[in-house]
């Protein structure tokens, strides 16, 4: 143990650290672990670099008791639930152990009987200076420093304790030393070491005395300072009382002199405007408030405040939910676009639906559906709606946008790297919906789309379109005014396997930013329905996912880590590793794919720790504290019998004026299902199928005259390829309306992308070439 540091003396602090031997079990015996004393809390890890993330034990002193075993072993126990059985390299070192240990425990439990009534101190003085926005601080600031000298002084009668009881220790073995009646030079020696305790004693009991004096004096003149502090700060809340009396008194008069001014110009023009003017001049007063507000922001003291932004969202609201979602520390390219756009070209946003009929409670042979299964693709299964949720696979894509913000935020960020944060938390954040939604979406029929605009809430629109059958694949495109655009080509395979559904996402998602151009891609991971025969449903995501800048050559890896019954780790855990392209790590990610992630920036890494699964070393980094990057939104109220849908969810099936014939919120077998009624459902889905295997059928009897049969394999009907006579038919030459075939660039790929025309067909509200599948 020469590596060992002796640890230094207690200070006068909370916080106490150190090597120290702890029992484990009878192979290993004692093994060195580094302990930390803190806030009446003895917490041990395995070294010094695991405080930032990984606790291996912790004790709460507050009801521990310490008791000592020979000259360098001590015992801390709890009453049986925790016992640590320590042994400190030497007796000067155990010694300071105990100290600070006792020091601590007493302070536990001095804290532990005073927190029912913590809340009591200077309630007067709290209540008076509510109303300010500064004298809160000074107050807390004070109590603050009042209960540390407290703190302080209650250290000092403990060590009184202390000094007490090890002297009457110190004097009794020193009795015991001299009735041995010893001669000569041990004799002589215990004489001279009693003196010296004596004297020591002595000085202590002075040193205790002038502590006692300095705190009746501390006492008696706080009260004094107490006393001139409260009338400074009444006289301050009737300052600011006064300031806020005056900043109102100073609207008032802007917007009755603004009134009065509208009235003279509106007298001078009455007889040209008309009768009909007159009526909106309620509606402008109102417009002027909000403007005399913004105009003197330095006499509002309020801006912060939920009702300020309640009540302005009623004229901006497009800009004002803007600010209220976005980083706190980018609300300045917000108010700059609330500048450029004037407020009287803003239309009132949509008010959108809370709320779809529940769930119908309608019984269903599971066995005898799927005992003839096993094996197969789910999109050869023929399904029945009683497994279905009322939203088509378009949609429930188009749904990964619920955190469109995070791209929002990635567009604005000077640094590739945090940028990289940003966009590996967007690639969780969209498996967060898929948490309870246990639910089947509607296989899209050829040809069927989606769009999703959001331009004036959001600023984004997205369209998707469902370019091939069999094997189903769905081509996405989205475009934002923030500076970013999002597209992919997702083709769906799955497999059932008896006990769980496993469904593996095939395809490579694009995210370009326009300011800095920076490219990146990321593929999708698995995800696994397990319990489908027996037992409650329930989903687990599990894979790696690698992002990279194709721009600058970042990458970040994702892990997802599978459950496990007898894992120790937190389930759902994704953790991640944001690296430049010489492979240095920048960034550390962690958290769960169902509710929220963190990143902290790397300050070092090393190689060390215990080896990993596969006899690799595991990379340790030492990182800042962690900030949150993304939370989970909460599931609207009565989400359980509403197919769990989010906020956002349930609004993708709401009808809207201006869709394309093909969208999926015309499709009738779904808007069946939605509104209750699966019998229906069930026969109209039928009829859709066999409408889908005609029009199949023509294709492919032109496809075989003309000779220009495609070579993709398709499926002829929405869920099942049960007609024999097509199964070596001719496949058709099918082409997509919005989405055209290429080859991708980045990844070289054979991929559909936008060629446009949507939302232009839209604003003309033409639709002649789409095709009829409803």
């Amino acid at each position: 143990m020469s590596d060992n540091k002796t640890p230094t003396p207690v200070p006068p602090s909370d916080t106490y650290k150190g090597w120290v031997f702890k029992w484990t079990n009878y192979i290993k015996g004692y093994q060195r672990r580094w302990f930390v004393l803190s806030n009446g809390l003895l917490s041990y890890y395995r070294t010094q670099a695991e405080m930032g993330h990984t606790c291996r034990g912790t004790i709460n002193l507050a009801t521990a008791s310490i008791t000592v075993d020979d000259a360098c072993n001590f015992v801390i126990s709890n009453g049986g639930a925790q016992t640590y059985h320590l042994k400190a390299s030497c007796e000067v070192e155990r010694q300071r152990w105990i100290t600070a240990l006792e020091l601590a425990k007493a302070k536990a439990a001095r804290m532990q009987a005073e927190s029912d009534d913590s809340g009591d101190d200077f309630p007067s003085s709290s209540l008076a200076v509510a109303p300010g926005q500064g004298g809160g601080s000074h107050n807390s600031e004070v109590q603050s420093a009042l209960r540390t000298l407290g703190s302080k002084v209650e250290d000092l009668s403990t060590c009184n304790d202390l000094i007490s009881k090890h002297g009457s220790a110190l004097q009794r073995s020193l009795s015991e030393l001299d009735s041995l009646r010893l001669t000569g030079e041990a004799g002589d020696k215990i004489r001279q070491v009693t003196e010296r305790a004596t004297l020591f004693r002595i000085t202590s009991n002075a040193m205790i005395n002038a502590c006692r004096d300095f705190l009746t004096l501390a006492q008696t003149h706080s009260k004094r300072w107490q006393k001139a502090l409260q009338a400074e700060r009444e006289q301050r809340v009737r300052l600011e009382e006064t300031l806020e009396q005056l900043a109102k008194q100073h609207n008032h008069l802007e917007r009755a002199f603004r009134g009065a001014s509208q009235a003279n110009s509106s007298a001078d023009s009455k007889s040209s405007a008309g009768p009909g003017k007159g009526e909106a001049s309620d509606e402008d007063d109102e417009n002027e408030f909000f403007d005399a507000m913004e105009e003197a922001p330095e006499f509002i003291t309020v801006p912060a405040d939920p009702q300020f932004h309640k009540r302005s969202s009623s004229n901006i609201s497009g800009f004002n939910s803007e600010m209220c979602s976005d980083d706190q520390s980018l609300n300045e390219e917000p108010l700059a676009m609330n500048q450029e756009f004037p407020s009287h070209e803003l239309v009132p946003l949509k008010k959108r639906r809370t709320r779809i009929p529940d769930k119908p409670n309608y019984s269903l042979n599971l066995w005898s559906i799927m005992k003839n299964c096993i094996g197969k693709e789910l999109s050869k299964i023929p399904m029945p709606v009683n497994f279905n949720e009322p939203i088509s696979m378009l949609q429930r894509l188009s749904e990964d946008l619920e955190y469109h913000d995070l791209l929002d935020k990635a567009a604005k960020c000077q640094s590739s790297l945090e940028q990289m944060c940003y966009v590996a938390a967007f690639s969780v954040s969209s498996y967060s919906t898929t948490v309870y939604r246990t639910g089947k979406p509607f296989n899209p029929l050829l040809g069927e789309t989606y769009e999703l605009d959001r331009q004036k809430e959001s600023g984004y629109r997205s369209l998707c379109e469902q370019v091939s059958h069999h094997p189903p694949a769905a081509a996405h495109h989205v475009i934002s005014d923030r500076g970013w655009t999002l597209r992919q080509e997702i083709t769906v395979a799955s497999k059932f396997r008896g006990k769980y559904l496993s469904i593996m996402p095939l395809g490579t998602i694009h995210a370009i930013f326009e300011k800095s151009n920076n490219h990146y891609t990321w593929k999708k991971v698995t995800t696994t329905v397990h319990n489908i025969i027996v037992g409650k449903l329930w989903i687990d995501q599990s894979g790696e996912i690698d992002i990279v800048n194709h721009t600058t050559g970042d990458r970040c890896h994702l892990k997802f880590a599978p459950y496990s019954y007898f894992s120790r780790d937190v389930a759902r855990k994704v953790t991640g590793v944001v690296m430049d392209k010489n492979g240095k790590a920048h960034y550390v990610l962690s958290g769960t794919w169902d509710e929220k992630m963190e990143f902290s920036r790397v300050m070092q890494s090393s190689r060390g720790g215990e080896n990993g699964t596969e006899g690799k070393q595991k990379t340790v980094y030492q990182t800042l504290k962690a900030r949150e990057v993304w939370k989970r939104n909460p599931l609207p109220e009565g989400a359980e019998t509403m197919y769990y849908f989010t906020a956002l969810a349930l609004t993708l099936n709401e009808p809207e004026e201006g869709m394309a014939p093909t969208d999926s919120r015309r499709r009738p077998d779904q808007r069946l299902m939605e509104d209750g009624r699966w019998e229906e459902a069930n026969a109209e889905k039928q009829r859709l199928e066999e409408k889908q295997r005609s029009v199949r059928r023509e294709r492919e009897r032109e496809a075989a005259n003309q000779q220009t049969s495609s070579q993709s394999e398709e499926a002829v009907d929405e869920d099942s390829y049960t007609d024999p006579s097509l199964k070596n038919a001719p496949h058709d030459n099918y082409q997509a309306l919005w989405f055209e075939r290429c080859k991708d660039e980045i990844t070289g790929e054979q991929v559909h992308i936008y060629k446009g025309g949507y939302w232009e067909s839209k604003e003309r509200g033409s639709w002649e070439g789409c095709p009829d599948i409803f």
